[in-house]
This record gives structure tokens, sequence and C-alpha cells, in this order.
């Protein structure tokens, strides 16, 4: 059976349990890929008296300037577990919503930005496969290099960012002209941020001039996670977030609600991925995805037989499925248009407990010390708080 989220999460989010079965997202209820809709209808759940969603912090509700704060990469559970570390945020109310699949950052931005699950605007991955080669959507680059003229970021990613709307975002200024911030947010005006201390002076100064809804991007947390794990350097630089945001907070004008969530969580992984066995390899033309969503694209007539193969082999530590099964069970929000397909391979080996399978293209991933990617709660729920100024 597939767990999914409810709609009204419990105060203090599911009980923690070992993950038998993933995580699925709560699409249409309380997920990433509703924050948009739903704050963009605030006046309207108010004015024509329609059912405020039941996720929806009590801040929000009739809210008229609104500040939403994405942390990349804090989850639910690592905010939960080190709230000493957080007092601010963790003084906000709310509760989790989930992630999408997979539960990564170019999907996770994609879908918070279009209002759309991954298989709406089609970036279904960190990786995903381009003609015969990857394409890495963070850094929008293949093997041949720069992917930007053989990849339009606009033509690959159609969906318009905030409902059609150009609210103002605040990022970090060197992800201005970026082929994933292409993709994402074309056409929105950008205000970059050099250093964490400018963020609030920009998120700011748009609020004191009556900007409606304000879209600011943080991913430190993120950053340290990958590089440190979970221990005493993630809890500093939770605690350096957690000043940011409550300095945010002051920044803004009376009556302006700060909304603030994740992209997804973490877990601390084994130091050394698993390294696939090479009998199933021998039937795999080309890996994508990351090391806890690993795609296997398979030789013509081979997709069982790796399946079964990959089953026998991980399937104590891992979700096995084909493609076609994921897309059947609605994984990633609807059915996937031929094209979209096309990006994924044919086997999932979808990570379970705290491992990563390896891919050697991808040298980068070797080193890291949290991950996510897979559907395991603590990489699935993300925090959905808010506190009216």
């Amino acid at each position: 059976m597939i767990r999914r989220a409810l709609s009204s999460p419990a105060e203090g989010g599911p009980a923690v349990h070992q993950d038998e079965s993933p995580v699925l997202p709560d699409y249409g209820g309380a997920c990433l890929s509703e924050i948009v809709p739903a704050l963009f209808h605030l006046e309207d759940f108010a004015k024509d008296k329609l059912d405020t969603p039941p996720w929806l912090p009590l801040p929000l509700h009739g809210a008229k300037q609104v500040v939403l704060l994405v942390l990349d990469g804090l989850g639910w559970d690592q905010l939960r577990e080190k709230r000493a570390h957080a007092p601010f945020m963790s003084s906000m109310l709310g509760g989790p919503i989930t992630s999408v699949v997979p539960s990564t950052t170019a999907a996770a931005l994609t879908s918070i930005v279009t209002g759309a699950p991954p298989s709406a605007h089609g970036v279904v991955g960190y990786r995903v496969k381009v003609g015969d080669e990857v394409l890495n959507t963070l850094r929008w680059e293949t093997q041949s290099g720069d992917a930007r003229k053989s990849v339009p970021p606009s033509s690959f990613q159609e969906v318009a960012p905030f409902l059609g709307q150009k609210p103002p975002v605040v990022s970090r200024a060197e992800f201005i002209g970026s082929g994933f911030t292409n993709a994402h947010l074309e056409g929105v005006p950008i205000h970059g941020w050099r250093l964490p201390s400018s963020l609030c002076v920009e998120v700011g100064s748009l609020a004191l001039e009556g900007a409606p809804f304000i879209y600011a991007y943080y991913d430190g947390i993120d950053k340290i996670a990958h590089e440190r794990g979970l221990g005493e350097y993630f809890d500093a630089e939770l605690a350096a977030t957690d000043e940011l945001a409550s300095r945010l907070y002051d920044a803004l004008p009376r009556g302006c609600v700060l909304a603030m969530t994740a992209d997804h969580g973490q877990v601390e992984v084994d130091s050394d991925p698993i390294v696939i066995d090479e009998a199933i390899l021998d039937d795999v033309k080309l890996l994508s995805g990351e090391g806890r969503f690993r795609w296997l694209h398979v030789v013509p007539g081979a997709t069982k037989r790796v399946r079964d193969a990959c089953e026998a082999a991980y399937g104590d530590v891992a979700w096995i499925h084909t493609r076609d099964e994921l897309d059947a069970e609605g994984w990633f929000g609807g059915p996937l248009r031929p094209h979209i397909a096309a990006r994924l391979g044919d086997v999932a080996l979808i990570a379970r407990s705290p491992v990563a399978f390896l891919d050697p293209c991808d040298t980068g991933e070797t080193q890291l010390v949290a991950r996510h990617g897979s559907q395991t709660r603590a990489e699935m729920y993300v925090p959905f708080v808010a506190l009216a100024s």
C-alpha cells in the first residue's frame, strides 16, 4: 500500500517509523506544487467564502502581502529534531507538507514556482536523458558542456512561473542567467544577492515598496548538509539560517506575512555508494538520476530482466520499479507525455535505506555526506509555516 500524506497534517507530523513503503506527494493537497496557486488566490478564498485549504498556515488566511522564503534542504524532520537551533522558525505556525517525485531541487523548485507537478513541467530529475546524453538540470550541462543552446531551457520547461504573473524573486546573483534559472523563472524579475544579509535588505525594500508577493531563495542548509552531513556544521548553519529568517521578518512592514517552506529534506548515507553489479550493467546503456533515485536505461527487451535482477540484489535497501509502474501509480502527478517519459530510464533504484547508488559518470556525487531524492519521510516531508508581522 502506498502511504500518502494527510491533507491536514497533525501537529508534529507523522510518527517516526521505518520507511517500509514510499511517501508519495499529496498532489492536489498538502504538496509543494499547491503553495503558489493557494497564495495567489488568498483573496478569492475570503471573498467567495471558498474553503481554505486545511494545510494553509493560519497567518496566511486573508493575507494581503506575502513573502515566501524557500530554504533549500530543510526537511520537516530535521527542523523538528533540531528545533533548539531554530527557535524562530519553530515558533512559526503550520506543519508538514510533501515534496514531489523525485525529492530533488530541480524538480521541487520548478513545482513550487509553476504550481505544477513534474509530469506537467517536465523537470523530472537532477540528471535526465536528452538525446544520447545526460543533462544535469542544475548546471544545465551535458557531457558536451554548456547545454543552453542544444537544450533551450524555455522549450524544455514550458509552464509559466507564478501562474503567468511576474512577482519579484530574490535569489543568489550568480544564478541569474543560468540554464536552470531560465527554465523555471523565465521572464520574472530577479534581484540578486551575494551575501545572506543582502537577502534581507532586498526583500525588506521590495515589501516596503508594496510588492504583494515576493519569492526569496536561500541554499545554505542544503550545501552544508551535502558537504558535512547533519551534525554540528548543520546545526550551526541551521542556527544561522534561523537568524536570517528572523532578521528578514523584522525587515517586513506591519501586516506582511512571512511564509517558509523547503524543497526537500535530507538523509545521511553510507560513505561508500553501492556499485551496481556488473551482470546488471551488461543490460544497461546509460545511468541517470542521482544516488538515491538512480535510473537504469536498459537495452531493448531487457526491462523485466533488469528489474528482477535489481529486486534480487537490492530489494532490501531500495524500492525497485519500472518507469511504467511509477507512471501508472501517479508518482509524477499525472500521466507522463512521451517526450517527458523519454527523459527517464526504464528501471529505478529508489533508496529506502541510508545508501546511494553510484554512477561513475557523475563524480561530483561521490563525496556527498547527506543526500536526497528518494521517497523516505525524512526526504519527503518539508515545513510550510508562516508568521504575520
